[in-house]
């Protein structure tokens, strides 16, 4: 069985970065409020969205690497966040101040080796791969927040050039193989 490679697109123009239509706010740099700025997010999903508790925790995972690494908890620096949902789709644009995640394509390449370590089922060779650090990682870091994004966000996950903002998309499909996941049974 093949699996399908995801990765992250460094595109100004794709379409996930417009933000025409979308629920805006902004909130400071503070670390200790993250929680409390996702579900501000949050709160305009509709409660149809059945993983509720997970798309929280994924939005607070973006405005956390947000304050984190891009704006380094500098209290005086904005995160900004845009975001629309309905009942089949999450769309969360968030944006710093930082000079952007510049090894994306450096990471894009572990997460390939590592996933093709994982379909292989060759997890001696793995071990190199169980966590992705850079020069500014501290001993929590290591990638995990990014390999979950692209596997929750499976609309898509996009950074700008600057790539301090990053764009993601979840679809919410109420019906699969001709079943209704969402009904009710006797």
């Amino acid at each position: 069985m093949m699996f399908e490679h995801k990765k992250i697109i460094i595109d100004d123009n794709n379409k996930l970065l417009n933000r025409k239509d979308l629920f805006y706010k902004e909130f400071q740099s503070d670390y200790r409020q993250v929680r409390f700025f996702s579900m501000v997010i949050v709160q305009k999903a509709p409660p149809e969205i059945k993983e509720i508790n997970l798309l929280e925790q994924q939005i607070s995972e973006l405005i956390k690497n947000a304050v984190k690494h891009g704006n380094k908890k500098d209290i005086n620096k904005k995160i900004k966040v845009w975001a629309a949902f309905d009942t089949n789709f999450a769309h969360v644009i968030v944006e710093d101040e930082g000079k952007g995640f510049q090894k994306i394509e450096e990471w894009n390449e572990f997460n390939l080796k590592r996933s093709e370590c994982f379909e292989n089922q060759d997890f001696d060779a793995m071990e190199k791969y169980f966590a992705y650090r850079t020069d500014e990682s501290d001993e929590n870091d290591g990638g995990n927040a990014l390999f979950a994004t692209l596997e929750y966000w499976d609309g898509g996950v996009v950074f700008n050039s600057k790539k301090n903002c990053i764009a993601v998309y979840k679809n919410f499909e109420k019906k699969k193989h001709g079943i209704d996941l969402n009904q009710q049974g006797d």
